[in-house]
């Protein structure tokens, strides 16, 4: 038979469950049933303290009258204590106190703990959250083609509550109306026509409002019209101005539906080069030309336009820039001198000199168009006479040969406009006091820089020579640059340097009248390990050593300068053994090694980036060494030299 639980038949019991587990599913603060939850409020300022109370009816709930009653709490499935407490009538009552509640969003459930199970009977949902963040950077762009005042503003933190946002708006006379509201929690709207006073002056602002108060954003006073959104210009065209050929006028027109409008504008523009635009202010006027001086010559620029109402007040909105326009300014010869090094050596006989000139091409300011080409002569360009030309080229470089004794050539660079004023190059000796202490020392992994002593004897310029150390000469007629800075002692190389490749470093001081013997160092911007490790060769083996050699690495392929090698070397019944080498030399010899065993060994190359090692040679020491072998042949030898002996004084006894 069924057992009656505490003088409760079974079905009264079932039938109890049933009405307290439908009771679970309720609304905050309200009668369930037998039993009520009420909060304080059911939306708090976040981490505030939250009350709460749940009554119990005995004479409700059926089968609990004469029982103990137990309340407890649950924050959504976390247990939390209370208080309880008999009330008037025969209730039950349990207060609890939330000091900080720390949930966005959470249900405080009242639960009846009875014949060993827990119910849930009441149920309070609370919300905790923040007033609303004060809205951010109002600004509204009147939109001239249906005349709707769009604004937008950054709503600020997240409140955590339903938080209601609307944009207001009144006239200069007017109460404050609705403009617009926000749809799909979107930080923008649009006031329509109707609610507009244009040309007078309205105040706007953002309302958010949730359960914990209101804020407002600034307030805007504008007149609608002051922050329309004008159509583009249009640049009509661009030209030079006639005898001021770094000045170019540019015509203008207003977009459609602007025409009765005075315009404040702006102009851009910029050469491919230039790392920023250049900005030119100030252009008033329906419309009309506007100039700019200050170009380049031969230089291809980008021109846009922009404009405003010019009685707008700086909460204005700028038109989009206008689409660009292109404009290659006038060409005039290159001015300027040419930055220029050379080298000289006899050419054989016929006593002439074998010259080889370098320079460096013109920046476009001196350039002012696209260089055609270079000419080197041996005299100045005279009045009515062209002197002899010995070199004209499109490149930086030149080699030529001149009479035993010339000192001086002439550079010049031209363009379609003309030729520039000869660069004077004195062909010094090389001959004047030496630089000390040159150094170099990695800059980035694309450069180099360069230290040295300044001399006693004083210097009016330094030319730096680099080269990669496995290219050839012709390959890098870029690879200098001069420093003005005559008390310098420092440089930074930039031009062609790669890491993991050796360059050759020369420094050449010039001195008044000669140039100083170059010194010279290498160095590397960024080092690696080697890319392979030498292949090891046996030279010689005995047995109890083995004399090892190997050839250098190609400079290519050390990726870094060679700090060291490390030899290393292992047998069946020993432990691995090593020997590190000066990377000056090229061979080692293995000492101790056991007669008659096999010795494996590998090399590893090692630069101040890491190593890499080599492949395995296998070599098997001897049983004997050179001394010995020697001694046993000779001590056969003798055997066999003594037995020769005795055979034949046995053969001449017995006859």
């Amino acid at each position: 038979m069924a057992r009656r639980g505490a003088g409760t038949p079974f079905l009264l019991q079932l039938c109890l469950l049933l009405l307290l587990h439908l009771g679970g599913e309720c609304g905050p603060s309200r009668t369930l049933g037998c039993a009520s939850v009420t909060v304080g409020s059911p939306i708090v300022p976040l981490g505030s303290a939250v009350t709460a109370s749940c009554t119990i009816q005995r004479e409700l709930c059926r089968g609990l009258e004469q029982g103990k009653i137990r309340i407890s709490w649950m924050l959504d499935n976390k247990l939390v204590a209370g208080s309880q407490r008999q009330g008037p009538g025969g209730t039950e009552v349990s207060n609890l106190t939330l000091p900080r509640f720390n949930y966005t969003q959470a249900r405080l459930w009242c639960c009846v703990e009875w014949n060993g199970t827990k119910q849930r009977v009441g149920m309070a949902e609370i919300r905790a959250g923040y007033p609303p963040a004060k809205p951010l950077n109002l600004s509204c762009v009147l939109n001239l083609s249906d005349y709707g005042l769009t604004c937008q503003w950054e709503q600020g933190t997240n409140s955590h509550l339903p938080t209601s946002v609307v944009l207001k708006c009144a006239g200069s006379r007017g109460q404050a109306v609705t403009g617009c509201t926000p749809r799909g929690g979107h930080s923008h709207c649009t006031v329509p026509r109707r609610l507009l006073q244009l040309y007078r002056q309205m105040e706007i602002w953002v309302s958010a409002t949730n359960a914990l108060g209101t804020a407002e954003s600034e307030h805007l006073h504008i007149d609608p019209m002051d922050v329309a959104k004008l159509d583009p210009p249009t640049l009509q065209s661009i030209q030079s101005i006639p005898f001021q050929t770094d000045c170019v006028a540019l015509a203008w027109d207003v977009a459609g539906g602007t025409g009765h409008m005075e315009l404040q504008c702006e102009l851009r523009y910029r050469a491919p080069e230039d790392p920023a635009w250049a900005l030119v202010t100030g252009i008033i006027g329906r419309a009309g030309t506007a100039q700019r001086c200050g170009f380049l010559f031969g230089t291809q620029y980008h021109f846009q336009m922009r404009c405003r109402r010019n009685s707008a007040s700086a909460l204005a909105s700028w038109s989009e820039w206008s689409p660009g326009r292109n404009y290659t300014t006038h060409e005039k010869a290159p001015t300027g001198k040419l930055e220029a090094w050379w080298g000289v050596q006899p050419a054989g006989t016929g006593g002439r000199l074998e010259v080889q000139l370098r320079w460096k091409a013109p920046r476009q300011r001196e350039a002012n168009g696209r260089v055609l080409g270079y000419r080197v002569t041996l005299s100045p360009r005279r009045r009515g006479r062209d002197p002899p030309t010995v070199c004209n080229t499109t490149h930086t470089q030149c080699s030529f040969s001149v009479p035993a004794g010339t000192r001086r050539v002439y550079l010049s660079a031209y363009n379609a406009a003309g030729e520039s004023a000869p660069t004077e190059v004195m062909l010094l000796e090389r001959k004047g006091q030496p630089l000390a202490g040159l150094r170099a020392e990695p800059g980035g992994e694309h450069s180099l820089w360069v230290h040295w002593e300044a001399p006693l004897v004083p210097v009016t310029a330094y030319v730096l020579e680099w080269q990669w150390v496995t290219a050839e000469p012709e390959h890098c007629n870029s690879c200098w640059q001069m420093e003005r800075d005559g008390t310098a002692t420092t440089a930074l190389i930039k031009d062609g340097i790669e890491p993991f490749q050796r360059y050759n470093i020369s420094l050449y001081p010039l001195y008044e009248g000669t140039v100083g013997v170059p010194v010279h160092t290498t160095a590397y911007s960024q080092q690696k390990a080697p890319s392979h490790a030498p292949k090891l060769h046996l030279k010689r083996i005995g047995k109890s050593e083995a004399e090892l050699c190997w050839e250098t690495l190609p400079v290519e392929m050390q990726n870094g300068f060679i700090t060291s090698y490390t030899i290393f070397w292992a047998s069946s019944i020993t432990d691995m053994a090593s020997a590190t080498v000066n990377p000056s030399l090229s061979s080692f010899v293995m000492r101790g090694l056991k007669p008659s065993t096999l010795y494996k060994v590998h090399i590893m190359a090692s630069t101040a980036a890491g190593g890499t090692n080599g492949t395995s040679l296998t070599l098997v020491t001897t049983v004997l060494d050179d001394t010995e072998i020697q001694f046993l042949f000779l001590t056969l030898g003798l055997v066999f030299v003594v037995f020769i002996v005795l055979l034949i004084c046995f053969q001449k006894n017995e006859r």
